[in-house]
């Protein structure tokens, strides 16, 4: 069906139909991780991501394509998961950054408008790799510029895109040397060029039966419930916080969330100044997030007077799709319902449900604040149990099988009333949506993201902050504790393959040392054997053991028996981690 421009109907189709798809090959997706583990989740966080955004396109969506896109890029940054959602998020934030001001676009307009959604991506990650999503949508919007140039006809473009985003992703594996090793392409890049193959499915008038319902919500449950149900319970668990909040204590009741469209209004014209505009805001309230991005501001706030906050904003445009909830109502109903925490969000939400704030650091002077928060990642009560007993805030549930959103971390980090926020991910899928919580509060807070990459990682560091350091001394600390652990990981195989040589059987047990797989065998004593005869190495003093949730307590002391019979000098420490998949978690530490 030829099209000469895409208006914002047709974006919002555009946009359901490639989640729709994307939502289909989900597990697909999944089965394309490099490691043959159990718990691939790339496929699970683009889905999950897309459907954030797909859920704020759906509610608050309107108007022209620029500020359908600017709504649909505020859902995906929101509720980004993972590495591979958060570049997901940014390749939208770019191109809405674009296409602001724009009714619709034209096929210059569109290449244009990838690209941008490319550099953008690009910037958001310190050390780009190629032969990963980022390449393939580089090569796809770069010969969109190209071809663009010779059509106006914005599917026989899409169709071009698409084709050279399928060529980029076959070509992944001569970029990443074990992308080839194992046999498989880019797995973010494959979920890119299926939300690319269902733009194309819309434009050529392949369109789903009903794009007013958000896409695959039925499939996508089934293919990625048991990566998120359980996890997604206890997602944001800061501990009996609600107990030990009064209702009235809650000075800043009103959580406010809108956008002004600069666009609109008959102060349209009125310059904006950012700064001035947030120190306006925290005079009556906090928890301020302003997110400018061209004529589309997007304001979110807990204020006293929410009169007074409509009246400022109405300065700089009009005003759009507000939402306001009162927060005492609120905790009054989870205290009501005998809730300690949090109540669960809906599975496809687009973040989870707001709450009851515990007492910001704007309302308390700051020489009565305490210096240091802290929260961890962790999957496992008894390694959330160990997070806490080390002074841990505020345990976020999560791990491979369920990464934490960047609105996660937002509300989490709202939630400590302290100078400065430490925030150990401890799982290297984690580290970006940290990092863009952190971005989004910085005129805010003090956030600090340790960049540990598991749970070792996490607890070393936990382990190496010291009260009475500064936090510049403390960091540097715990970035040191972070290097001088080592990691082992024990689980099973879910596929045959070959890596490094190792001939790896699905349903046997493999052993990776940090990033890399070094033991594989049909048995798991033999396993986990193998692995720590690779990781244990002279000078090393302490194996700490995490059992996972599927404990063998006679494998585990005949474990321990081999470590305490072939390395005599090291000293062993065994712990109920209760984390799901992983067999063992391993620490060694000189």
């Amino acid at each position: 069906m030829s099209k000469r421009s895409l208006n914002g109907t047709d974006f919002t189709a555009m946009v359901l139909a490639g989640a729709q798809r994307l939502a289909e090959q989900a597990e697909h997706v999944n089965t394309l991780n490099v490691f043959p583990v159990p718990d691939g989740d790339t496929g699970t966080n683009m889905n999950l991501t897309m459907t954030a955004g797909v859920t704020e396109l759906k509610n608050h969506g309107s108007g022209g394509l620029g500020s359908r896109a600017s709504t649909l890029s505020k859902g995906l940054l929101m509720g980004a998961r993972g590495n591979s959602g958060v570049i997901l998020s940014q390749l939208f934030r770019g191109f809405s950054r674009y296409a602001a001001s724009l009714e619709e676009l034209n096929t210059v307009q569109f290449a244009s408008a990838l690209q941008s959604g490319v550099e953008t991506a690009y910037k958001a990650v310190v050390k780009p790799v190629e032969g990963t999503i980022l390449t393939v949508a580089k090569e796809a919007a770069k010969h969109a510029a190209f071809y663009a140039r010779r059509t106006t006809d914005v599917t026989e473009l899409m169709g071009e895109v698409l084709t050279k985003a399928k060529e980029a992703l076959a070509g992944t594996p001569d970029l990443l040397p074990v992308l080839k090793q194992v046999g498989v392409v880019d797995s973010g890049g494959q979920g890119l060029v299926y939300i690319y193959e269902g733009f194309l499915e819309y434009l050529a008038g392949n369109a789903i039966a009903d794009p007013s319902d958000v896409p695959g919500q039925a499939s996508v449950h089934s293919q990625t419930e048991l990566h998120t149900q359980a996890a997604t319970a206890a997602l944001y668990a800061p501990a009996s916080a609600q107990a030990k909040l009064d209702t009235e204590d809650i000075e800043f009741l009103y959580d406010m969330e809108f956008f002004i469209n600069r666009k609109l209004g008959e102060v349209k014209d009125a310059p904006f100044d950012e700064e001035q505009f947030r120190k306006a805001l925290s005079e009556n309230g906090d928890s301020i997030i302003v997110i400018s991005d061209d004529e589309i501001i997007k304001v979110h706030v807990h204020s006293k007077t929410p009169g007074d906050v409509l009246n400022l904003a109405l300065r700089y445009g009009e005003i759009t799709q507000i939402h306001i909830l009162n927060m005492r109502e609120q905790h009054r109903d989870l205290l009501t319902a005998g809730m300690d925490a949090a109540s669960m969000p809906e599975l496809f939400a687009d973040i989870p449900a707001e709450p009851a704030r515990p007492v910001d650091p704007a309302e308390v002077p700051a020489d009565e604040l305490a210096p240091y928060g802290f929260i961890a990642v962790a999957s496992g009560q008894g390694i959330s149990d160990i997070f806490t007993s080390l002074g841990v805030d505020v345990v976020l549930s999560g791990g491979q099988t369920m990464n934490p959103s960047t609105e996660d971390f937002v509300k989490a980090i709202e939630s400590i009333s302290t100078e400065h926020v430490f925030v150990l991910p401890n799982n290297s899928n984690i580290i970006l949506a940290a990092q863009q919580a952190r971005d989004l509060l910085k005129e805010q807070r003090s956030v600090i993201v340790i960049p540990s990459k598991s749970i070792p990682q996490g607890i070393a560091a936990a382990f190496a902050f010291q009260e009475e350091e500064g936090v510049d001394s403390n960091e540097e600390n715990m970035l040191n504790a972070v290097q001088h652990v080592k990691t082992g990981q024990v689980t099973y195989a879910v596929r045959d393959t070959t890596f490094d040589d190792l001939e790896i059987t699905a349903g046997h047990y493999i052993g990776i040392a940090d990033s890399k797989i070094v033991a594989t065998e049909e048995g798991l004593l033999e396993t986990s054997q193998g692995l720590l005869g690779k990781m244990l190495t002279f000078g090393d003093e302490t194996v700490t053991i995490l059992v996972g949730e599927e404990n063998d307590a006679e494998m585990t002391d005949a474990l321990v028996a081999w470590i305490n019979e072939e390395y005599p000098d090291v000293e062993v420490e065994v712990h109920h981690g209760g984390q799901p998949i992983y067999y063992y978690l391993f620490s060694v530490e000189p």
